[in-house]
């Protein structure tokens, strides 16, 4: 029985020739991740355990991106814990204040992962880069502070669904837009510790950023990975970046898997996910009567370059309505300071909107951006749970960069003109 992507990149972790869905295996990884929240709990438990070093330090990352720059005695003390241990244990990949960035941007900007990696992560959308043909799954804190002290983790592998991608995206359309469709279409259980495979002609049509954000929203349907094939656009997005040699894995062509569905980028629509799932969606023309009071623009989903530079295309020369709260968030300091040079920074500003220094802040409802009782909020981010961005009474739209720049210059739901 041949192999998928997954499961061929864990065999080889493993020290297998072969592996099969539900089977556990103990697995070597590449790169062990937390941040300024999961890190400290992880901190806790290796020292519980008796370990007095990491396995290897420069195979461990550690991003300060929730609270950062820390907006409470709680997030300082947090983020001290995650100094004093990166310091002790010369950590290679430590990324503080003035380094910083959302950390599922800022990995694969910096070549800190590559194809080929297994790689997990105290976080749960360290599913982002399987965009680079790796794989990568979210952990606890305790899993997190095992990988750290033994550079092992055991996991069951998974099954896969195959997702043939086929014809291009229309314009002011993109990845956000294809990954809400499929947890439209699937459900935020569709793919339940499954490997969600994109493969197809379709593929050669995406960005990297667009890879980025599918990959990123996959544990939103429920996925314990995605993944990409490694092609030229992978291999010259990793040139220059990456340290490592990246490893390419195929999936073989007698591969296994649960379900194919297949996916024209054609037909996808500007799409928003309406409260208070990431599975409730609709196009975002049918929703014109949903007024918002908040735009957001940014995090480990949609704050790359091609982000920012749909905002800027729809904000630059127009200024924000009356009443809305826009805040566009870079996802590192190197887009941070390309928009800077780019003159979208002065571009965001003059159309009313604020700019923040790289973090996570709003999207979780941690800082820079809550919300009140009974406000809506479009923004670019991964959740819309009940109370995710503020006061259980709100309500969180999810949608694209394009449309959520439409949306705050008008003060309704809207997709971008094309």
């Amino acid at each position: 029985m041949g192999m998928t992507m997954t499961q061929k990149i864990l065999a080889a972790h493993a020290g297998l020739d072969t592996v099969e869905p539900g089977q556990l295996i103990n697995a070597r990884l590449d790169i062990v991740l937390g941040n300024d929240i999961t890190t400290p709990v992880a901190i806790n438990e290796f020292k519980k355990a008796g370990f007095d070093q990491v396995f290897d330090k420069d195979r461990i990352a550690i991003v300060l991106d929730h609270f950062v720059p820390n907006k409470d005695i709680k997030a300082a003390e947090q983020s001290r814990a995650c100094r004093e241990f990166a310091c002790s244990h010369c950590v290679s990949h430590f990324y503080d204040v003035g380094k910083m960035g959302i950390e599922h941007a800022l990995l694969p900007e910096q070549g800190v992962v590559t194809a080929g990696d297994c790689i997990i992560g105290a976080d749960s959308h360290t599913c982002t880069y399987g965009a680079l043909g790796a794989f990568s799954t979210g952990v606890g804190s305790t899993d997190m502070a095992a990988g750290m002290a033994t550079g092992m983790a055991w996991f069951k592998v998974p099954a896969a669904i195959k997702f043939n991608l086929t014809g291009s995206l229309a314009p002011n359309c993109s990845g956000k837009d294809v990954i809400l469709s499929i947890i439209g279409q699937i459900g935020v259980d569709g793919a339940l510790y499954r490997s969600m495979e994109f493969t197809g002609p379709g593929v050669a049509a995406l960005s990297m950023d667009d890879r980025l954000c599918i990959c990123n929203m996959a544990i939103e349907a429920g996925a314990k990975n995605g993944i990409f094939p490694v092609d030229e656009k992978t291999i010259a997005y990793m040139a220059g970046r990456v340290k490592r040699e990246p490893v390419i894995y195929e999936a073989d062509p007698d591969a296994e898997y649960e379900q194919i569905i297949d996916i024209d980028l054609s037909a996808i629509v500007p799409t928003v996910a309406c409260p208070h799932l990431p599975e409730n969606t609709k196009p975002a023309a049918s929703l014109s009567d949903i007024r918002i009071d908040q735009v957001v623009i940014g995090s480990c989903t949609n704050g790359r370059m091609e982000d920012m530079e749909a905002a800027c295309r729809i904000l630059a020369g127009n200024h924000v309505a009356d009443g809305v709260r826009c805040i566009i968030i870079p996802a590192t300091m190197a887009i941070y300071r390309e928009c800077i040079e780019r003159g979208y920074v002065t571009a965001f500003i003059d159309a009313g909107a604020v700019v923040s220094t790289p973090t996570c802040g709003p999207c979780l409802g941690g800082y820079m951006g809550i919300l009140a009782a009974g406000e809506r909020c479009i923004a670019t981010t991964n959740r819309n749970f009940v109370g995710r961005m503020g006061h259980v009474d709100s309500e969180v739209y999810l949608a694209s960069p394009a449309t959520a720049a439409a949306s705050a210059l008008v003060g309704y739901i809207k997709p971008a003109e094309v």
